[in-house]
């Protein structure tokens, strides 16, 4: 069975320069991220990449060595879009929320990148994130197996309910909601209160998806508040 690469480009040397046509890994890697924005991972090949670029898969080699490395390095450059504050604001919530809303939004601009973050995420653009995210955590008084826990919590939401926006509005969002209801109105005996409240956000994915971060926070909140009033 082969073995994947996904991850390993994060622990390789930085290619050597070599006489050649004028492509850098930045030029490669920008150039992924717009074949994957409008095409879809199923397009992304080494050749047709280097067709794109004007140039042969050959001379693509010098920079990258697999796919996975592009798909890594394309993946990393679209976390690099999600800005957080430059200095922490001493609130803790605020700091997440600030992250996350950043995270989700170069997501969206990017659906596909949903599907790769089951890849070893060790890129600097992530790292650094992870790092903020971690740190802002810490702040609020987590450690240990706890913080790994409420890390994942929020990052896991912010994938969760991107993916879910991103695959609703792929296709004809209204007529998939109202084929939806009208699916739960006609089995109410089995589904009562999917059919009375729902089962995906309203039309205000916004305001849907600050609501649950609120609520999660919320939860982390109360958590470090009854673990204090234990000791």
């Amino acid at each position: 069975m082969a073995t994947s690469e996904a991850g390993r480009v994060w622990f390789r040397d930085s290619p050597a320069r070599r006489e050649g046509p004028p492509l850098t890994r930045e030029r490669i890697v920008a150039e992924a991220v717009a074949l994957l924005d409008e095409e879809g991972i199923g397009r992304l090949t080494m050749r047709r990449l280097a067709e794109r670029l004007g140039t042969g898969s050959t001379t693509l080699y010098w920079h990258v060595q697999t796919k996975d490395d592009v798909l890594d390095l394309a993946l990393d450059t679209v976390f690099g879009e999600a800005r957080p504050p430059e200095i922490p604001s001493g609130d803790w919530r605020a700091d997440v929320i600030a992250l996350v809303g950043e995270w989700r939004a170069a997501m969206l601009r990017h659906p596909w990148t949903a599907t790769l973050l089951g890849r070893p995420l060790m890129g600097p653009n992530v790292l650094e994130r992870t790092e903020f995210l971690h740190a802002a955590l810490v702040r609020a008084g987590l450690g240990g197996p706890a913080l790994t826990a409420a890390a994942y919590g929020v990052a896991n939401y912010v994938i969760g309910s991107t993916m879910m926006q991103a695959a609703w509005q792929g296709q004809d969002e209204t007529a998939v909601r109202r084929a939806a209801d009208e699916h739960l109105r006609q089995r109410r005996d089995r589904y009562p209160t999917l059919a009375e409240h729902g089962h995906v956000s309203g039309n205000d994915w916004d305001a849907t998806f600050a609501q649950g971060l609120t609520y999660l926070l919320d939860g982390i909140t109360a958590r470090l508040a009854a673990t204090r009033g234990d000791r």
